[in-house]
């Protein structure tokens, strides 16, 4: 993932030739370790920040089609789910959506950097120049398609922990079950293939939101960084400013786009994922593919259903999507693993 300063470090006078030496190898395995710690970091931290509201998403989400709405809007399900359950009850589960998190985020940068290196791998790019914007939107779509095979199953752990599903005989379970014992009903009712229930869902949200996630918060951090040379008179004040990070308001402001963007243009797919993870498990009970799951859903609230808790997800993701990007170039900056070879 491009962060600030890679715009300017990107221009042909700074790269170096084509041929990579030994000590190049050996930063770019320091570059992918550090994809894989400060994104799990970066996503940790977020994740915390997000998962009270993506709680209440699922809830509004995953709602019977054939029973009354037990919940009539975000804020209606924050009321009852903090009475039932206290606020606490809105981190339940955490502890597996916090794996899911750090393998999410660190997942997304790495294959973010795999499809870079793809797009110059493939020879439309000289590495000496900087990727434009639909590149950089397509190497988004290439880390979602990826990272969705890593995402469907610790999704359908925590789907299971925060909405616990009717049983196979209709009534419905007292307690809140735990991380272990999910893992071991799905395995022993569908097997490993039961663990990518819904990964049709997750492919369809992953694919097309990481394009726009990492395409806005590129696109966003261009603007402004043509923005800011406005005024500026001579080309070694604005090669001197395209060295520097964006302010930190810039940085959370393109961040905060990103996370905007990735929820709210898919975020139907991932209503039809949920409510597929939150079905119940063995016995007789119905898993709709997606289609089906998705038809259900269309004639019983129409579009509508089909957006339901979005305007929550959208509000949530703009912070956590600002922290998560923040966090990612800042630990990237301050504390590089590796430095390029001269």
């Amino acid at each position: 993932m491009a962060t600030s300063a890679d715009y300017a470090a990107q221009s042909p006078a700074s790269q170096p030739q084509a041929t990579q030496s030994v000590g190049e190898k050996k930063n770019n395995g320091m570059e992918a370790i550090e994809d894989i710690i400060y994104g799990s970091a970066a996503g940790i931290i977020g994740k915390y920040i997000e998962y009270p509201f993506d709680t209440v998403k699922v809830r509004l989400q995953s709602q019977p089609d054939h029973l009354p709405l037990r919940y009539h809007g975000p804020l209606d399900c924050f009321r009852q789910s903090i009475r039932a359950d206290g606020v606490l009850g809105l981190y339940r589960g955490i502890s597996a959506p916090l794996v899911g998190a750090a393998a999410e985020t660190s997942s997304l940068f790495f294959f973010e950097r795999l499809g870079r290196e793809t797009v110059y791998a493939s020879g439309l790019y000289a590495k000496t120049t900087v990727l434009p914007l639909p590149a950089l939107w397509f190497t988004g779509a290439f880390s979602g398609t990826f990272t969705s095979f890593v995402l469907t199953p610790i999704e359908l752990v925590k789907c299971k922990i925060q909405v616990p599903a009717p049983t196979a005989t209709g009534g419905v379970r007292q307690k809140p079950p735990g991380v272990l014992s999910v893992i071991k009903d799905v395995y022993k009712h569908d097997g490993l293939r039961g663990f990518w229930h819904g990964q049709m869902g997750t492919f369809l949200r992953e694919a097309g939101g990481c394009a726009a996630w990492f395409g806005s918060k590129e696109t966003t951090t261009k603007l402004f960084y043509v923005l800011n040379e406005r005024g500026v008179k001579t080309q070694a004040e604005k090669d001197a400013l395209r060295t520097e990070s964006l302010p930190l308001w810039q940085q959370a402001i393109a961040g905060a786009s990103a996370g905007m963007s990735y929820n709210f243009l898919f975020f139907p797919a991932d209503t039809i994922k949920s409510r597929m993870q939150t079905t119940a498990v063995g016995g007789t009970a119905v898993k709709n593919t997606f289609m089906q799951e998705g038809r259900a859903l269309w004639h019983q609230h129409g579009l509508r259903g089909m957006y339901r808790g979005c305007g929550i997800t959208v509000l949530r993701s703009a912070p956590s999507s600002a922290f998560i990007f923040m966090v990612y170039d800042g630990l990237k900056k301050y504390f590089p693993l590796g430095t390029a070879t001269p």
